[in-house]
Parts: structure tokens; C-alpha cells; sequence
């Protein structure tokens, strides 16, 4: 047991290495290997999704007869997570890549598409370019001139970023406080008015000697809002004929013992003060006369007097 942790083991002198037969490997045999999945793929047997990055313990070989510029071609077997359906896939040296061989498809890559359309566009170029001389230095000019704009562009971002570090914002912060705190002084202090002398430049700058000011006045007669000099072209507004006043009268009203007293005036008249139970109220009128509820009064005071003496008597007790 104590061989088995020592560094050198025991060699001895009649030892021949010619002498130990060696094992021949075959030229296809395959090395287990751990690797992790370049792409993402889709198990054609069960249809489960695998994604890039995806850790498996593949067999690795050599493609037989296959190379490109003198690099070896290798060859993977792998199994799916899911359903275990063995996949296969194989270095592509000329394009840096993988490509699929059996038992799963690659999903779909927008950036491939890209590099493709890149590659396409370069032999094209350069197909141009071969028969064509002018051509060829037009595509140098242009690709010169590119070169230009984004050297400028970097130079500008450099200053930029330059002008921006050595800023220093403590400074700064210190400036915006200062001038916060002026503001909030002056706002403070009270406001002062005009002087003497002051007004006095005022009124002379702006108020010269020998002008006046007219103040346009609307005209009643012209309407609203006419200037002077234009009312005597708008007609005068038709004068509203003043209607007569109504005619005012009086009279009270005696029931059950409530007197109500109505009031409707012709003329200022004066009412005096309510009678004794059991009369009607008097009415003066502005010529002087009295109106009473006796029968021999007239006009509307006499029929109204009448009326509440009817209404006294049936209501007296």
C-alpha cells in the first residue's frame, strides 16, 4: 500500500523499453471529451430546444478524409436532455463555425444572415474592382474619406470627455449656492421707489413739453365706443318715449278678525295710522281729500272701503 504514494518507483538495471510491446490504436477511435453546446438546436426527434452554452460528455473523432488547408476536421456524437436521440455535429475550420450533421436542426440566427450579406457585398467588390481601375480608386477614396469622419468624430469625444474631467464640481457647487443665496438677499430687501429727480427725468424724457393727451369721450347720442371726431357721422339712437308712472291706491282688507293692508300708490300719498276696531283704514290722498268706506264715498277708495266693511261685519263677532 505504501508504493502507491511514492514519487519514484523502482527501475531495474537489466530494464529494456524496446523490449515492451506496444498497443496499436486505431485511427478512428474516439476520446471522450466534456464540452459545452456552440449554438442552439432543435431535437428532431422529440422537437425539445437546447440551448447554447448547454454542458455534454461527447465522443469526439476525426472526420476521415476531411480538411481545409491542412486543419483536421472533428466530428462530435452527443445525446439529447430529453428523449437521449443521439446528435452529431462537426467543425466548419473555413467559416469558424459548427455545422449540424444528423438528429437535430440549428435554430435561426439573424447575425449569420448579416455576415452573409457582408461577405456577399465584399466579393462583389472586389469583382468590380478587378476590371476596373477607376473604380478601385473611387473605393479607396471613399473608404479614406470614412476613415476621416470617424477619426474627427473620435477627437471631438475625446475633448469632450477632456473639458468634462477637468471640471470641478465642488467649484461649481459652489457658485450655484452663492448666487441662490444673492437671490434670496435681494428678495429680502424692501423695494425702493422713485425719487424726486427721479420722476422728474421720467416725466421729462417721456412727457415732453406741449403734449397733451386727448382722451376720446364716447358720445351719448352716437353710441358707444364712437370716437369724437367720427359722432357726428353715426345718427343720433332714438330717444324711448318715457312711459307713464302706474297709479297707486290703497286699501285694507278686514277678515276673521286680520287686517291686511294693500298698497298701491299714484302719487306719494301718506297712509294713516290703522283705525279703531271695527272701521275701515283711512286713505289721504296728495290733493287732500279723504277716502272712507262709507257709502257715499266714490271711485275705487269708496268701493274698496265698502268692501271691507262687508267683510268686517261678516267676520265680527
Amino acid at each position: 500500500m505504501g508504493e502507491r504514494k511514492v514519487l519514484n518507483k523502482y527501475i531495474p538495471p537489466d530494464f529494456d523499453p524496446a523490449a515492451v510491446p506496444r498497443r496499436k490504436k486505431p485511427k478512428d477511435q474516439q476520446i471522450v471529451v466534456r464540452m459545452m453546446l456552440p449554438m442552439s438546436i432543435r431535437c428532431n426527434t422529440c422537437g425539445n430546444y437546447i440551448y447554447k452554452g448547454t454542458k455534454f460528455n461527447c465522443r469526439k473523432e476525426d472526420a476521415e478524409g476531411e480538411d481545409y488547408l491542412g486543419i483536421r476536421v472533428f466530428r462530435f456524437y452527443f445525446k439529447c436532455t430529453r428523449c437521449s436521440a443521439e446528435l452529431a455535429m462537426k467543425t466548419d475550420p473555413k467559416h469558424s463555425d459548427y455545422i449540424m450533421e444528423a438528429g437535430a436542426t440549428r435554430n435561426f440566427e439573424p447575425w449569420r444572415e448579416k455576415d452573409a450579406e457582408q461577405d456577399i457585398a465584399k466579393a462583389q467588390r472586389e469583382a468590380d474592382e478587378a476590371g476596373d481601375a477607376m473604380k478601385a480608386l473611387e473605393n479607396r477614396t471613399l473608404d479614406s474619406k470614412r476613415e476621416m469622419d470617424i477619426l474627427s468624430a473620435l477627437d471631438e469625444m475625446k475633448a469632450l470627455n477632456s473639458r468634462h474631467a477637468t471640471v470641478n464640481y465642488d467649484d461649481v457647487l459652489d457658485v450655484l449656492s452663492k448666487r441662490k443665496a444673492e437671490e434670496e438677499e435681494a428678495a429680502k430687501e424692501p423695494a425702493v421707489g422713485l425719487t424726486e429727480e427721479d420722476e422728474a427725468v421720467v416725466r421729462a424724457v417721456f412727457k415732453p413739453e406741449g403734449f397733451v393727451r386727448r382722451i376720446e369721450d364716447d358720445d351719448k347720442d352716437g353710441g358707444a365706443g364712437v370716437p369724437a371726431h367720427a359722432a357726428s357721422l353715426v345718427e343720433p339712437a332714438a330717444k324711448k318715449p318715457k312711459l307713464p308712472e302706474k297709479p297707486e291706491a290703497s286699501f285694507g282688507i278686514k277678515k276673521r278678525g286680520v287686517k291686511f293692508a294693500v298698497k298701491v300708490n299714484k302719487a306719494p300719498a301718506a297712509v294713516a295710522p290703522p283705525p279703531s276696531k271695527g272701521k275701515a283704514p283711512v286713505v289721504v290722498s296728495a290733493d287732500g281729500g279723504d277716502d272712507s268706506d262709507g257709502d257715499g264715498g266714490g271711485g275705487l277708495g269708496g268701493l274698496l272701503g265698502a268692501y271691507g266693511s262687508d267683510s268686517s261685519g261678516e267676520g265680527s263677532p
